[in-house]
């Protein structure tokens, strides 16, 4: 028998469609005056501390407003026994309600052998890669090009769902969407 291959998902921007990913390159002029803006040391990724703050995130979090059609493909694959599919997203503690109540719309007990939220408010791309070490997966799929750059490991490849924005960068595993990365799992 075949030996599935461990694949781990983002959930912003990979199993959550969202359609205001293309901005992301955007922010990219920001990153240099936030610590100025926040009073927060020089990191990847901001974390809010304020409540305000933390609204604000909350409802950037509300662009990813459903599950991407290839879900289904990857339930597909799950049933085949293809594939284990696990979500490791870097969402912070305080998205948790918002985190859990995907997890049932998504049906995650069908799908993911496991589900991982970065509760201790770690660097998102640190947790992540703490967790695709730990779970010794194959594959990663990840929508943001910070990370996937920070999580380059020789044990596993990173694949990259890209944007409009970002068609020009060259990168050995970028994808237009899940299905195209789901279609390129080998």
């Amino acid at each position: 028998m075949k030996k599935s291959i461990k694949v781990g998902f983002d959930l912003d921007g990979v199993i959550l469609y969202n359609p205001f990913r293309f901005l992301r390159p955007l922010a990219i002029p920001l990153k240099e005056i936030k610590p100025y803006i926040f009073s927060q040391k020089k990191s990847l990724f901001y974390f809010p501390k304020t409540r305000i703050e933390q609204l604000l995130f909350r409802l950037l979090h509300m662009t990813s407003f459903m599950a991407d059609p290839a879900l289904k493909d990857l339930e597909g694959l799950v049933k085949a026994k293809k594939i284990e599919a696990y979500i490791i997203t870097g969402r912070y503690s305080f998205l948790k309600n918002d985190y859990e109540k995907w997890l049932k719309v998504i049906n995650k007990n069908k799908i993911f052998k496991g589900c991982y939220q970065n509760i201790d408010n770690s660097q998102p791309n640190e947790f992540k890669q703490k967790m695709i070490r730990k779970l010794n997966l194959d594959i990663y799929i990840e929508d943001n090009l910070d990370i996937v750059n920070k999580i380059q490991n020789k044990s596993s490849k990173i694949f990259w769902i890209t944007n409009i924005l970002d068609k020009n960068i060259s990168y050995k595993y970028k994808f237009n969407n899940l299905r195209e990365a789901l279609q390129n799992l080998k």
